[in-house]
């Protein structure tokens, strides 16, 4: 069976713009265009609004200038308005070619906004499509409110309708103006007019305002449209449009008998720059592209990836250029672990396992995220305190800071068994910290504390988490040089088990 082609229509640069705070500067359009057509290669693009600005006016002449010198021009759409050929003026300017005209898909809108009649709205948009055609113009005509126009003026649509067939109009585009449809909806209104008009190319635009849009699309296809209006990351005012994304992985993975030409392995390098350029952030549980979806957290789920990939569905992450993550925190469990561990090519007996296991679920119950570039610094911290007998355990601490008072700290040290307190002011935290140290483990011991020589705090390389601060010390005492290592998510913690540390060592 032959499939039935969709053509993919992306307005992100037009619609997903009207983000609220979103505005992309020229050379991001132009990047963005660039992309949409040539890596992610959608069909047509929708980039603007006429008359907006001068910067949306520069930005559209950048964009079909490159278009036209790659055979993209017929490609590339700009939204217009019927205004006594303003906007075709606007349009000649800019050098597009294609228009898709705004005009008034409901009686509600039509009556109340335009205040006109519906013989006198067709008038204008012939006398509007007229010019484009004579200026070399081709238009496509937007029905705006037109799921509300089927829901309460079904005769005005069909009346529309039937006098765009006597135009010369490439395209009729079907927006949920408002987000209201429901599925139902969206099959039995398209469907409706699939059956009256089977010649006219219909393209159905889905808003998300009751999180439908997905459904909704997948319901106009399945009704006959022809196209399709989509953006990045879901952009749009309010609730936004239908995603790309997830209308792309739906159909590939539920629609056999539709075919698109997008190229779905660039759709999260995509979504990427779109996220950098906007400054609209995607949902890390935004479907295919957000960051933790294919990120497995419960351990059972590792467990389960290992014997047979039993929690694998088709949505395979290296479909759309990502990769499968195994979360470390406080529900990874060893197998979690263990899948990070071996794609960073370590290894460790069940003993070593379990401590690094429970070091993490330490961290997680802090509400840390540990990523797997911070696993080697956790196995070097577990496993050198581990090979420490401790005999001396700080056991507890105060630290306080209040603005124009200095610094002070109570700190409890149970030193071979025996515990003891003391409380000493500082310049800040950690050094009233050790000065309250000094004041127990001099006492008790008969034994110096060496001199701290250099203090050094960094997140560990590669890591992109704020999950662990690393604090080295190197130390000084009449017999040699070294250094401790501490690990924690907090830093003034992380010290405090650096001193731990040396603490032991002298004991040795």
């Amino acid at each position: 069976m032959e499939r039935r082609k969709i053509e993919i229509m992306d307005t992100t640069l037009r619609d997903g713009e009207q983000t609220s705070g979103v505005s992309f500067s020229v050379s991001e359009k132009l990047t963005i265009a660039k992309l949409l057509l040539e890596e992610l290669k959608v069909d047509r693009i929708e980039i603007a609004s006429a008359r907006v600005s001068k910067g949306e006016l520069e930005a559209v002449q950048k964009i079909t200038e490159w278009a036209s010198e790659n055979n993209y021009i017929d490609k590339v759409e700009v939204l217009t308005f019927v205004d006594g050929g303003r906007s075709i003026d606007w349009m000649l300017e800019a050098g597009a070619k294609v228009q898709n005209l705004l005009t008034k898909g409901s009686m509600n809108h039509l009556v109340h906004q335009l205040k006109k009649t519906p013989e006198e709205h067709f008038s204008n948009i012939s006398e509007t499509i007229s010019l484009a055609k004579e200026k070399g113009i081709e238009t496509n005509v937007y029905l705006e409110d037109w799921s509300n126009g089927m829901r309460n003026s079904p005769e005005y649509v069909i009346q529309f309708i039937d006098f765009l067939e006597t135009q010369n109009v490439q395209r009729i585009l079907l927006p949920d103006t408002l987000g209201v449809l429901t599925p139902k909806e969206s099959y039995d209104f398209v469907s409706e007019l699939r059956e009256k008009y089977p010649k006219i190319h219909f393209d159905f635009h889905a808003h998300n305002d009751y999180d439908l849009s997905v459904a909704n699309v997948m319901e106009g296809i399945r009704a006959g449209a022809n196209g399709l209006h989509l953006t990045i990351n879901g952009m749009g005012e309010r609730a936004g449009n239908a995603p790309m994304a997830s209308v792309i992985a739906v159909i590939n993975d539920f629609m056999p008998e539709i075919k698109v030409a997008v190229n779905e392995s660039s759709l999260n390098k995509v979504s990427k720059l779109v996220e950098n350029f906007s400054g609209f952030r995607i949902p890390v549980n935004k479907p295919v592209v957000g960051a933790n979806v294919f990120t497995q957290t419960a351990g059972i789920h590792a467990d389960g990836d290992n014997k047979k990939n039993l929690y694998f569905n088709d949505l395979l992450p290296e479909r759309f250029g990502r990769r499968r993550k195994y979360a470390l925190g406080k529900t990874s469990g060893k197998a979690n672990i263990q899948k990070n561990l071996q794609d960073l090519g370590l290894q460790l007996n069940d003993e070593d396992l379990k401590k690094v296991t429970q070091r993490i679920i330490e961290l997680g119950d802090k509400k840390e995220l540990v990523t797997q570039e911070d696993l080697p610094y956790i196995i070097s911290d577990v496993l050198d305190s581990s090979s420490l007998e401790e005999k001396v355990i700080v056991e507890s601490y105060v630290l306080t800071h209040a603005k124009g008072l200095k610094p002070s700290t109570t700190v409890a040290v149970r030193i071979h068994g025996k515990l003891f307190e003391a409380n000493a002011n500082g310049d800040g935290q950690f050094d009233a910290f050790m000065n309250a140290l000094k004041k127990v483990y001099s006492k008790h011991t008969e034994k110096t504390i060496p001199r701290l020589t250099d203090y050094a705090v960094r997140i560990p390389p590669g890591s992109n988490s704020d999950a662990l601060c690393e604090t080295i010390i190197t130390w000084e005492n009449e017999k040699k040089e070294f250094i401790t290592r501490g690990l924690d998510s907090d830093q003034t913690v992380s010290a405090i088990i650096a001193t731990q540390k040396m603490l032991n060592i002298l004991e040795m």
